[in-house]
């Protein structure tokens, strides 16, 4: 599967994330195995969980299960690993040998989230909605949401610009993301989320107002500066980063002088919902 023709995205169900990738080409989904096992089970290791269950069922013959495609998923320490996936039949089947009391109402949501991606193809608005739900639904502020959306349209026109440039996508983007949040925010991308308490959760997802507009302008401003000097593949663009994330660095920096206290902050999604105005950060 090309890298054109994927996708990837993040599912939510009963407020628990799924990983999985969108193939244009075969239009159907391809889901984390391990996401999934998780989800299901609950299994306090759900890898380990997945190679027993995997085992036993190749045993078994049952291998319409086990012949996993294997795609690059972002995975916990913020690289894209190779993970098993599965499509929709596959998951169904996976469904019936292992015994949980959400079966039934993930096989609902199976059928859901096919539906809605036809929908979505139709009209690409909804999915932005449907991000905007999923956010509601995880108790976020309507300010927040704002920003968490500004971002992803953010993000996308700096990738679409890595991906002009022949920046690869995978271990490359992720390279240039690491260095640009190093420079503004003083972490890499595996330490800020450390530094938040954080292990599989989406390390945008958890930052402040102020932290996302910080984050946003160290992309808008590597974008611009791509666009003008349009670099040639990584070496190139990795200069570029770094001059955009510095800019964002000298906003922090200002920012921090003025409020007398860091706006890299701790908190994550748990707690963003008990920040006042008298904190600094608004309604996040």
């Amino acid at each position: 599967m090309s890298d054109k023709c994927k996708k990837n995205a993040i599912r939510i169900f009963e407020e628990q994330k799924v990983r999985a990738v969108w193939d244009d080409e075969k239009e159907k989904w391809w889901f984390s195995v391990i996401d999934i096992i998780m989800v299901l089970t609950e299994s306090e290791n759900p890898r380990h969980y997945w190679t027993v269950l995997k085992g036993r069922l190749k045993n078994e013959g049952n291998e319409t299960v086990t012949n996993c495609e294997r795609l690059k998923l972002l995975a916990i320490d913020g690289k894209m690993r190779l993970t098993d996936v599965a499509d929709t039949e596959q998951i169904l089947r996976l469904i019936q040998s292992i015994p949980s009391k959400k079966a039934e109402p993930f096989k609902l949501w199976l059928a859901m989230v096919g539906s809605e991606r036809m929908d979505e193809m139709i009209d690409p608005e909804l999915s932005i909605e449907r991000a905007i739900q999923n956010y509601q639904r995880l108790g976020y502020s309507e300010n927040w949401i704002n920003q968490r959306i500004k971002s992803i349209e953010v993000r996308k026109a700096l990738t679409d610009e890595w991906h002009k440039s022949g920046v690869r996508q995978g271990e490359e983007y992720a390279t240039l993301t690491d260095l640009m949040s190093k420079t503004w925010s003083g972490m890499s991308t595996g330490e800020y989320k450390r530094f938040k308490g954080l292990k599989k959760e989406n390390l945008r997802d958890n930052m402040t107002n102020t932290e996302l507009i910080l984050n946003m302008l160290s992309e808008v401003a590597t974008t611009d500066i791509s666009v003008v000097r349009q670099p040639q593949g990584f070496p190139e663009s990795t200069i570029v980063a770094r001059e955009g994330a510095k800019a964002a660095k000298a906003a922090r920096i200002q920012l921090e002088k003025s409020i007398g206290k860091s706006v890299v902050s701790p908190l994550n999604a748990k707690n963003l919902g008990q920040l006042t105005l008298k904190d600094g950060e608004g309604n996040a």
